[in-house]
């Protein structure tokens, strides 16, 4: 099944000589890193959906949260958990 998960924003920055605006996300305490680019009004704190890497679009912390509760009543979490030891951490290690 294919889910935007929401994260929060903790920063951003820049990458590829500064044409990408990229964002650390934090999913309930998993970081990982996403595009900025389909919310270019996004900003550190705001909630994110983030769907295979890209931010998009902004939602609130209650719609956020809400999702967040449907997504680990489904089990779906889990799933992020798993591949979270495959995946680079937000500095790019594997």
């Amino acid at each position: 099944m294919c889910l935007a998960i929401p994260g929060k924003v903790l920063s951003i920055d820049t990458q590829y000589d500064g044409r990408v605006r990229m964002a650390r996300v934090s999913f309930g305490g998993i970081v990982k890193e996403a595009s900025l680019e389909m919310v270019p009004h996004a900003k550190v704190g705001d909630y994110v959906l983030v769907h295979v890497g890209v931010a998009i679009s902004v939602v609130d912390e209650e719609e956020a949260q809400r999702t967040f509760t449907y997504l680990r009543e489904m089990g779906e979490l889990d799933e992020l958990r798993e591949i979270n030891d495959y995946l680079p951490d937000e500095k790019g290690n594997g």
